[in-house]
């Protein structure tokens, strides 16, 4: 096993050593093979929800390729997002420009769907070249009488967060262009949950119960008018605070509008947010409601998540997600299930992350930003893990050692929020730990040094 790299130390901390100095936010290690993605990813994964709308990539057809249908986000109606348009830019077009190519491809696109909105995201290679997209995305707005958006999203950038942030300064401009009539005093926005599988839906339906009004879900089953019209509500309930942070403070800035960030992942938190949400109005019906829908939903699924536990109690976790936020709710969830968190890292987390995990996780977890391939294989083996939750990257890594794998990322086709989401998660974590492929296949052990 190779030793951790110089460079990297800094942003690697085990619970119980002093002082706590973790480093974060830093650009990836050259060599070191970061997991992150690049700004295009993390502003297509943002923005494509959005089901009323064309998303056209400006840049060669690979890039629309790695990231068609990047997070499956299930859709009300519409499926216009599900497509996936390129300018396809080629060598002549490198040479020569590709600002007539990108006219031509948008005005066929509107003419021939009609979307309510378009976007247009810049790759590595426009922004070497030069192509003026927002004039273009001007042009075609002027003609066609629909917000074309500009989405600076060049790759080389940054990372996936720089990403998040352009996708909010575009959808910025959108917010504030629609009409509020209608919207009740006890309204809110979603910001943050991209209804990977019907999540959406779930949360709506709480806060339906509770007597308070989905003005805008920004992004999942996302549409354009009700985008438009957002700044009409009373407070914005931010899931993911990674991506949607900026949008929620520019909001705040322009509107008035306060936010508070959420977590709907697990019994603890989900109940949280609702009554967070509930407590903001101080009406006292929506209190009520709020509490009668949390006891209805716990008395549901604690018998099964009961059973879990006691198949799963003493079992040891691994959790490496994009945005910190969501290995808060894991490590909890983790325990509701009697299993300890051993190692827990993001992509994108900042230090008040950090000093929250150091604050949640028992002695001896490994703390980790940014982490690699190599790295993380050393931890789940050192830690003698018995199951891994992350995304598609890192699933290879645990069943190469052995090890069973939960995904919680934006590939899962089951919902894994709100109450029921507790027990889909149970099930998945039991399932995968106590599979008896595990006899079998048996777990590779670190190598004494």
């Amino acid at each position: 096993m190779l030793p951790i790299l110089e460079a990297r130390k800094p942003q690697i901390y085990q619970k119980g050593a002093e002082p706590f100095a973790m480093v974060c936010q830093r650009p990836s290690l050259a060599g070191s093979v970061s997991q992150r993605a690049c700004v295009f990813c993390g502003s297509r994964v943002v923005l494509y929800p959005i089901a009323d709308a064309v998303h056209l990539v400006h840049g060669p057809i690979g890039c629309a390729a790695y990231t068609w249908d990047i997070r499956g986000s299930l859709s009300s109606g519409p499926e216009l997002h599900r497509l996936s348009f390129s300018t396809d830019l080629e060598e002549r077009d490198v040479i020569y420009g590709g600002e007539q190519k990108l006219y031509r491809a948008l005005i066929e696109l509107i003419d021939q769907y009609h979307p309510n909105a378009a976007f247009v995201y810049s790759t590595c290679i426009v922004g070497i070249i030069g192509d003026d997209v927002a004039a273009v995305c001007r042009r075609v707005e002027t003609e066609r009488g629909i917000p074309v958006l500009a989405i600076q999203s060049e790759g080389f950038r940054g990372t996936k967060k720089d990403g998040y942030r352009a996708a909010c300064d575009g959808l910025a401009k959108l917010v504030g262009t629609g009409s509020t009539e209608g919207i009740g005093a006890a309204s809110i926005n979603i910001l943050g949950d991209f209804n990977l599988a019907g999540e959406t839906w779930m949360i709506r339906d709480y806060y339906r119960r509770m007597g308070v009004e989905v003005v805008a879900t920004i992004t999942g089953d996302g549409r354009i008018e009700a985008i438009r019209r957002a700044h009409g509500a009373r407070l914005n309930v931010v899931q993911c605070a990674g991506s949607m942070t900026h949008l929620a403070q520019t909001m705040q800035e322009r509107y008035g509008i306060p936010f508070i960030r959420v977590s709907y992942f697990g019994i603890e938190d989900t109940a949280k947010a609702l009554y967070d949400v509930a407590d903001f109005f101080g009406d006292a019906e929506i209190r009520r409601r709020s509490q009668e829908l949390v006891r209805q939903e716990v008395d549901a699924v604690m018998p099964e998540l009961r059973r879990y536990r006691q198949a799963l109690e003493g079992r040891r976790a691994a959790v490496y997600t994009g945005g910190a936020f969501k290995a808060f709710s894991l490590v909890r969830s983790l325990r509701t299930l009697g299993m300890k968190t051993v190692m827990v890292g993001s992509q994108t987390g900042n230090r008040e992350d950090y000093e929250l995990l150091r604050e949640l996780c028992d002695e001896g977890t490994i703390l980790v930003d940014d982490t690699n391939p190599l790295e993380l294989s050393r931890f789940v083996q050192e830690k003698e893990v018995d199951l891994f939750i992350g995304g598609v990257k890192e699933r290879p890594i645990a069943y190469k050692l052995g090890v069973g794998f939960c995904d919680h990322n934006h590939e899962r086709k089951v919902a894994l929020a709100g109450f029921q989401g507790m027990v889909n998660f149970a099930r998945e974590v039991y399932g995968s730990v106590m599979s008896p492929v595990w006899k079998l296949v048996p777990r590779r052990r670190r190598a004494a040094s």
